[in-house]
């Protein structure tokens, strides 16, 4: 029988493993799916020989991860590309904002606005290795309190709020888009801080792929895992934990929802209670295409970084992610957009390309955005739906449908607000402990949250060896 049994082979739950693992103890990973991966697949999702991401892309905080830039992944295969500049922005006007590694590169496109980003971005990129392991770590409380609060007072504003540092509409509508990550109205703390931590880790680590497709990230991790003595078994459907062999210790990389529905029998009531009240966010509708050449940008700048947020102002921003708190959307989405195959030529036949894209959408919502997308593609790429060769779509059902732990198309595991940044899933000590002796959670539904990082995997299985170390202290 294996020391630790961990349900779900996603970032957390081969973090989790891993972890274990290199601890010494023997491990099986319990995986629905044939693949590993969870949010990390890669498939050929519109036509033969086109590999397009099936829902993470791009990942900057892989290689800025505390636990994840530690692992010898380049050695099991995995290599990253980053593009030249992390972030485009196009304008209605036929020019973009350029994110860039520098700051003071950044700050010369932003015209009169470039002394302000670069008192707001070149304190946090210089504190860079003080903030991160505050940033994807477990608790409110910094080893570094000075750098820590430099970041709080700026990043438990709205994003709104924040952009009122700025006074022209171009840095304004490049930090809200930033900002949108949080998948919540920008008028609501903490918004800011996810702008400030994308900002952040475009100047300080880049936005990478991964070459061949974010499967590869999932594989280099299962490799690894298998050198250790892990073991891996895919295509079993876990309907109920008493299935599952006896081990020491259970590691769940699930929502709180299948959480209940495995393990629910065996929690008490209050706990059942506090993971029933947990809220989870608004969905995404997501595309994919093939295309027969390039997106025809109309600033070719953009074809400088793989990541492009369309979305020309502040306001339309705002008015998107407002519409789907309040169940509708908006007919200008801001959309999210990812063109990898101009840098990884992995990903297509050659002289095709592939390109991802989603916005954001009503919780569970059946809506059809594909129409809404394109033409917010087309506005700033005239031309690019004569280039589309095949597309795939996703609504946000289908994508929980897919993945469960998406649920209702919350592809964060759950709302990243100030009332449940630190207490996801439920107000504890020890957040990814449960009152069942042994039993874990190491989703994205624990601190940090979203992101594949492997943090939330890293954490739980520390503390699963912690509690392991206490009781062999015990029973000595």
């Amino acid at each position: 029988m294996p020391d630790a049994v961990v349900v779900g082979s996603g970032p957390n739950g081969l973090a989790a493993a891993i972890t274990l693992a290199r601890a010494g103890r023997s491990v099986l990973v319990v995986e629905a799916m044939e693949a590993v991966g969870g949010g990390m697949r890669s498939a050929e999702l519109t036509e033969p020989g086109f590999v397009h991401d099936v829902c993470s892309a791009i990942h900057p905080t892989a290689i800025s991860s505390p636990f994840l830039g530690d692992l010898p992944l380049a050695e099991h295969g995995l290599a990253f590309v980053q593009p030249p500049a992390p972030l485009a922005h196009p304008f209605d006007d036929g020019t973009a904002v350029m994110l860039e590694r520098s700051v003071a590169e950044t700050a010369a496109g932003l015209g009169a606005d470039g002394d302000r980003y670069r008192r707001v971005f070149a304190p946090l990129v210089r504190d860079e290795g003080r903030l991160m392991p505050f940033l994807l770590g477990s608790r409110p409380l910094p080893r570094h309190p000075i750098a820590a609060a430099r970041f709080g007072l700026l990043g438990l504003r709205s994003g709104v709020g924040l952009t009122r540092r700025f006074r022209e509409p171009r840095a304004k509508a490049l930090f809200a888009g930033l900002a949108a990550h949080s998948i919540q109205s920008l008028r609501r703390s903490p918004t800011a801080s996810f702008g400030l931590v994308l900002g952040l880790l475009g100047h300080a680590y880049g936005w990478p792929l991964a070459r061949g497709g974010s499967q590869a990230i999932a594989d280099a991790m299962a490799s690894y895992l298998r050198s250790l003595g892990g073991e891996i078994e895919t295509g079993r459907r876990v309907e109920s934990i008493n299935e599952l062999p006896q081990a020491t210790a259970t590691l769940l990389d699930l929502t709180p929802r299948q959480v209940i529905r495995i393990a629910g029998h065996l929690l008490p009531n209050r706990y059942l209670r506090a993971l029933r009240r947990y809220r989870y966010g608004p969905g995404v509708f997501k595309v994919d295409w093939a295309l027969d050449g390039p997106v025809p940008w109309h600033a070719e700048e953009c074809a400088r970084a793989a990541t492009v947020h369309i979305g020309p102002t502040i306001e339309e921003i705002v008015e998107s992610e407002d519409a789907v708190w309040q169940d509708r959307v908006s007919d200008r989405p801001y959309v999210l957009l990812v063109q990898p195959s101009l840098f990884d030529p992995t990903r297509a036949p050659e002289g095709k390309h592939t390109l991802w894209a989603y916005c954001h959408v009503p919780h569970g919502s059946p809506l059809d955005m594909t129409d809404a997308i394109e033409r917010q593609i087309e506005r700033f790429a005239p031309g690019f739906r004569d280039r589309i060769i095949a597309r795939g779509t996703r609504n946000a059902l289908e994508m929980e449908a897919y993945n469960p732990n998406y649920v209702g198309g919350d592809i964060n595991g759950g709302v990243q607000d100030l009332l449940q940044l630190y207490t996801r899933p439920a107000i504890r000590l020890n957040p990814y402990s449960t009152p069942v002796d042994g039993l874990y959670i190491c989703s994205a539904s624990t601190p940090p949250g979203g992101g594949v990082h492997g943090m939330c995997g890293y954490l739980a299985a520390k503390a699963a060896l912690s509690a392991q170390g206490a009781r062999d202290v015990a029973g000595a």
